[in-house]
């Protein structure tokens, strides 16, 4: 197949990294300059691909939202950082700080009351944020050396099929600034289902809100801590 100029432009945008001449480190430095510059890019996590801007840059986050068609009254933007010790300064803790550890990282997403410092113009019809920490050492890199939070959505339009493959959303390659290519996944979440989220807001209880890929184990952990399930 012979590439149009439009189509060998956008696959400039790709980097697979250890596979067209990206190190490891060479795409986490492509990734955190681009995002710095106020960019918006696809990568991927530990259950399906992502896209993500600088959560405290409100025009990234904006565009973002527009590439997704997605309202952000209608529909929150959970936000993505390097480490436990991070989640703090963002969202306020009342349950056992053990329990962090024991959830992250990994493919679930924290609904806590959100702190002062986060972006007011984030999901601003909502006193909550959704927290993140992949178990993907490159996202992990990436949010490390931001040095501050991710804004961090599924890479596809709204209310479409997650995906697992860069070729799987290249409807919004044009408005992306830049695609790390992670190879297929689906290891830890096959059937798409995206990250667990639960609500751990309100002091002793704890409510799911998305089953996703790691249900059943997020609910052991937080019953092990004796938190109540509201249903």
């Amino acid at each position: 197949m012979t590439l149009t100029k439009a189509m060998r432009h956008e696959m400039g945008k790709i980097i697979k990294y250890l596979s067209n001449g990206y190190s490891f480190e060479e795409a986490v430095s492509r990734a955190v300059c681009t995002l710095k510059n106020g960019k918006v890019i696809a990568l991927p996590t530990d259950t399906i691909y992502g896209v993500a801007a600088l959560a405290q840059n409100t025009e990234a986050v904006d565009r973002m939202c527009k590439i997704k068609r997605r309202d952000q009254v209608k529909k929150s933007v959970a936000i993505c950082v390097s480490c436990v010790d991070d989640i703090a300064k963002w969202g306020k803790i009342v349950f056992p700080k053990a329990i962090l550890t024991d959830l992250l990282p990994g493919p679930v997403t924290l609904i806590m009351e959100r702190k002062p410092a986060l972006n007011p113009k984030l999901n601003p019809h909502t006193s909550t944020i959704g927290i993140r920490i992949p178990k993907s050492h490159f996202i992990q890199c990436v949010a490390a050396e931001c040095d501050e939070p991710l804004a961090l959505t599924s890479a596809n339009v709204s209310s479409s099929r997650s995906t697992l493959a860069v070729e799987e959303f290249q409807e919004i390659w044009p408005d992306l600034d830049l695609i790390i290519d992670g190879g297929v996944l689906g290891q830890c979440d096959p059937d798409r289902l995206g990250s667990t989220v639960v609500d751990l807001s309100t002091e002793g209880f704890f409510k799911i809100v998305r089953n996703g890929c790691w249900r059943d184990n997020t609910v052991n952990i937080l019953l092990k801590y004796g938190l109540k399930e509201i249903c």
